[in-house]
Formats: C-alpha cells, structure tokens, sequence
C-alpha cells in the first residue's frame, strides 16, 4: 500500500469526523422516515415511532458490538458500510410503500429494514473510532465523535418535519440521504486512496449505488403513484405529503374520495349524509346562531351546509393542516364540491392546532361544528378530551350547541359512548344520534348543549337531500348492539378512547 502524502494524512481525520456528522444526520432521517411512514400505513403513531426508535437502537448496539469481529482494512469497510447503509437507508420507504399491499407481515418487513440499516449504522462509529484512534488523544476523539454525532442528529430532527417531508416527501427524503450518505463514501475514495483497498471495486459500487439512487429520487412520484394504485381502486389524480399527513384524493366515474394516510374522509357520492347530519341538527336547534365556529373540516363541506342558512354572519374555520384548506380553495374538482365556500367573504380560515387555538380563545359562539378525523392516534386523542371539552364549553354561549362527529356505534360502540360520556361529564347536555352513510356504514354524532336540553326542531331548512324532522328523531334510537354503555371518561392522561378505538377496529378490519 503506497505511503499517504502529508495533506491526505492532515485531511483524513477532518474527512472522518465529517463522516460522523453525516451517519448521525443520515441515520435519524431513515429512522424519522421509518416511523412516519408507519404511521401512515398503520396508525397510531405514538406506537409506531416508541417500537421504531427502539429496534433501531438495539440494532445500533448489535452493531457495535459485532464491530469487534472487523480487524483489517479498516477504513475500506468503513467504507462499505457507508455504500450499504446509503442504499438499504435510501430505498427503504420506496420498498415499503411498494409491498406494503403484498406482503401478509407488512411489520416484519418494516422491522426488517429498519433493523438492518441500525446494525449497519451501529457498525460505522465503532469501526470509525479505532481508524482515528492514533489521530487524537482518546478523551479528544470520544468528545469529537460524539460532538459531531449530536449535531448531526438536531440538524436531521429539525429539518425533517420542518423543510423535508413539506418540500420533498417521504421518498424523496430517503432518496436524497442515500445519495447524500453514498457520496460521502465516494469522497473518501477520491481523498484517501492511498489508504484503501479494492479501491476500484468500492468506487464503482459508490457510483453505481448514487446512479441507483439518483433514479429513485427523480422517478419518487412515479414510484409512489404506482404504489398507491394498489391501495386504491380508483384513479389518484392528488397527492402529497404534508408535514401533518399524507393527503390523496381519486376519481372514479361515480365519485371522488379523499383520503388522509389512507383513511377515507368522504366520498363525494354520499357525503351529503353525513354533512346534513353534522351540521343541520345543531343549527336547527340553536335560536340565533350567527356566529359559528368548525373545527377541523378543512375540505369545506360543513362549511358549504353552514353557509345555506341567511342568518350565519360569520364562519371561523380552524384546521391544522394549510395544505388541505389550499387544495379545497383552489381545486376545481373540489370547489365544486363544496360550491366554493371559502370564498365567501363570511368565512375566515386559520390553520393551527385547534387544541391550542381553543385554549387561547376569547371568544364565544353560538354553534361549534367538531369535524376532527377519528381517535387513531394520541395526537387527535386529545381533541376528544375532557380537557378539550372543558374548554369548549367556555366558548360557547349559553343555549349555544357543539356537534361532535364521534366515530360508528355499530364497529366501536365503547368508543362513540367515551365520547358521549366524556362530553357529559364537563357539564353539557348531550344527545346520540347516527346515521348510515353508505362509503363509511352506520356513524354517530354527539349534541352537546350549553345550559339546557336539546329541543327536536319542527321543521328544517329547505333543499336538503334527505334530512327531515322525522327521519332525525329516528337517527336517535338505537337497536341493542349499539346501546349505551359505561366507559372510562377519556383523559390526557389516560387516553382510554384511543385504546377503545384501535381495539375495537382493529378485531373489526381483521
């Protein structure tokens, strides 16, 4: 092996430490990417990133443990690795998405990859330290290496959720650190090839991997669309990753459907029911309700209901998520769908946490219309809260009315009286009702009223499709398998909807 000159010796150690900042910085990305995307696909999202984090990181000491069995030729394994990890890191999230229809352990999978690239990775710094071992005083290289270590990991935990999924994706996120990781590996090549062996052999496999790389992010999209036309029936004519969700609408010759990380919202088909149900009792059964509040709803169809009656003087709509009140504002399709409601200049938007904006609010409204996607995750468990309702409650007028959509009765009977009963327990009146919409099955709603009971309107507005005061009062009976049952009131600190929800779901899908 040839003698290294005197500025590749000075540059090899800088070179390394660089090397550091990139593993730390590459390997949380695919880690975040790992426990977004099953979040996504699987729900429950505080599960998917606790188990994620935590195979990842007893693969990570796997790693380091099997590091010991490496003893030659130590920087061009390093090297190696850093090749492999940029290509199992990188394509990970095209792999899952694209299997994820075809493969009855969709979970081995994802354990699978996620474990191999926490070995892989826990192998680089352990083999790392012993190559820089002579280079640095051991106190300096362990404070170095784990300094750079560090940043790297904030740099990656700040620019994912923030610039990455917004901008780029999940897959073009992977894409784009495997190329960045397998080209750190390439640079070492160039600048320390008098260090290394097979050093033809490691700089083809670089360029050949960063090719392969390089091709994935480019064709993401196609790779994603054609992924997602196999969890679909329908043709995909949207889709994008937001730094909240993963939004996808379809279109089929009867309808359009909105999905948000693969649940269905709405079919355009039949929505109709369930907007009527959500919207009209609560109106009808508030005297004066001009002023109105909806929290979530940002597709703009309760909006639409609110907006038939004269006297609504002003909407304020608050959803988290900017990019699907954009999509609702400007899309045609869509704006149709909901006969431009955003447009009207009684409607005002305002993308925030409806959990934090509630709490801050100084307000008070006659009705709220509470459209939030259901308890899957600890994240919209919270908005299900006696907490939440509390204030709610101090929002809203007195005789005012909120409507709470709150999952099915007939597949999560436990979960729709949580609701029922977590809503009653802050003070309000309530009353049950459901309703069948054909894309979703039988689905409840939950009145709550402030400071008096809720009065059956005699009549209601003009020009609905199918709602009328005989057919409410029917919606708010319910046969044996959905009656009334106790249940734990649900709490911040004990989230008992949310074990309710995946629970009952789950035995419902299997």
């Amino acid at each position: 092996m040839k003698e290294s000159t005197g500025t590749d010796r000075l540059s090899m150690p800088f070179l390394l430490l660089f090397s550091v900042f990139v593993i730390a910085t590459c390997g949380l990305i695919y880690e975040l990417v790992a426990g977004t995307l099953a979040s996504y696909l699987l729900g429950d999202s505080v599960t998917q990133f606790s188990t994620i984090i935590g195979v990842y990181l007893f693969s990570m000491g796997i790693g380091s443990w099997l590091s010991k069995y490496f003893e030659k030729d130590l920087i061009s394994w390093f090297i190696q690795l850093e090749i492999l990890v940029g290509l199992v890191g990188g394509c990970s999230s095209a792999i899952l998405f694209l299997l994820f229809d075809h493969v009855s352990s969709f979970r081995i999978l994802l354990y699978l990859l996620v474990s191999i690239t926490g070995i892989l990775v826990g192998l680089e710094i352990p083999i790392l330290m012993r190559i820089l071992q002579n280079k640095f005083e051991f106190k300096d290289l362990v404070s170095r290496v784990f300094t750079f270590d560090y940043i790297g990991a904030l740099l990656a935990s700040v620019v994912f959720p923030l610039v990455l999924v917004p901008q780029l994706g999940i897959l073009k996120t992977s894409f784009f650190f495997g190329i960045l990781n397998v080209g750190v590996a390439l640079l070492l090549t160039i600048k320390l090839k008098e260090e290394i062996r097979f050093l033809q052999y490691l700089q083809i496999a670089a360029i050949t991997t960063i090719a392969f790389l390089i091709a994935g992010f480019v064709f993401a999209d196609n790779i994603m669309n054609y992924a997602e036309s196999f969890s679909f029936n329908e043709k995909v004519i949207y889709s994008k990753s937001t730094e909240y969700q993963r939004i996808v609408l379809t279109k089929s010759r009867k309808e359009i459907r909105l999905y948000l990380n693969g649940n269905l919202q709405f079919g355009s088909s039949d929505e109709y029911r369930y907007h009527e149900a959500l919207v009209h009792p609560a109106m009808e059964g508030t005297a004066n309700a001009g002023k109105i509040l909806v929290l979530g709803g940002g597709d703009g169809l309760a909006v639409r209901e609110l907006l038939k009656y004269s006297g609504v003087k002003e909407v304020t709509l608050v959803d988290l998520d900017p990019e699907i009140t954009r999509l609702f504002s400007t899309h045609h399709f869509l704006t149709e769908l909901n006969q431009n409601a955003f447009a009207d200049p009684r409607v005002k938007i305002i993308n925030r946490d409806a959990f934090i904006w509630v709490k801050n609010c100084t307000d008070q409204y006659d009705v709220v219309i509470v459209d939030f996607p259901d308890p899957g995750s600890y994240a919209v468990g919270k908005l299900y809260t006696n907490t939440f309702y509390k204030q709610l409650n101090r929002i809203i007028k007195n005789g005012g009315t909120a409507v709470v959509q709150s999952t099915s009765p007939f597949v999560a009977p436990r979960s729709f009286w949580c609701v029922e009963n977590t809503i009653r327990s802050v003070g309000f009146n309530t009353l049950p009702y459901h309703v069948h919409v054909p894309s979703f099955g039988d689905w409840g709603f939950i009145i709550a009223k402030k400071g008096e009971d809720y009065v059956f309107p005699e009549t209601f507005i003009s020009g609905l499709q199918f709602l009328d005061p005989a057919v409410f009062k029917a919606m708010t009976l319910f046969p044996a398998d959905m009656k009334k049952q106790v249940t734990e009131i649900n709490k911040l600190n004990n989230q008992a909807l949310v074990h309710y929800f995946e629970d009952e779901w789950n035995k419902y899908l299997q």
